[in-house]
């Protein structure tokens, strides 16, 4: 399998969000979890409400069942939506966490850069 089937396979079960529908599902208490690694964030700004949970952790961060989960890994009926940078490794996130039990996982299409181009709020960042 080639990393570009393995891509789509993953988003065959997802219903992929754009910046505006993740901002309402935010706004309907959804969770947005920024996966992008530090660098990302220092140079562009974060999401404002948004988790930070950088990839490597994201499963043991929200797994609701885990020790080591986050306060807001409540369940699995919440609805996460990942973010990256452009929204290629999100998807394989956010299908993992279905997997984990997490149903109602998505993530943003286009990731942060999406988000930021549809004039949605950023904090911070350098650029």
């Amino acid at each position: 399998m080639r990393v570009e089937e393995l891509l789509a396979a993953a988003r065959e079960g997802l219903d992929r969000l754009g910046p505006a529908e993740a901002a309402a599902a935010r706004a309907e208490g959804g969770l947005l979890v920024d996966i992008r690694y530090a660098a990302l964030r220092e140079r562009d700004g974060t999401i404002p409400g948004a988790l930070v949970v950088e990839r490597n952790e994201l499963e043991w961060r929200l797994d609701p069942q885990c020790e080591h989960r986050a306060a807001e890994a409540t369940g699995h009926d919440l609805k996460v939506v990942v973010i990256c940078n452009e929204g290629y490794a999100s998807s394989l996130a956010a299908a993992s966490l279905r997997l984990l039990g997490l149903h109602r996982a998505t993530d943003l299409a286009g990731g942060f850069q999406a988000w930021r181009a549809a004039g949605l709020p950023v904090d911070g960042g350098t650029q």
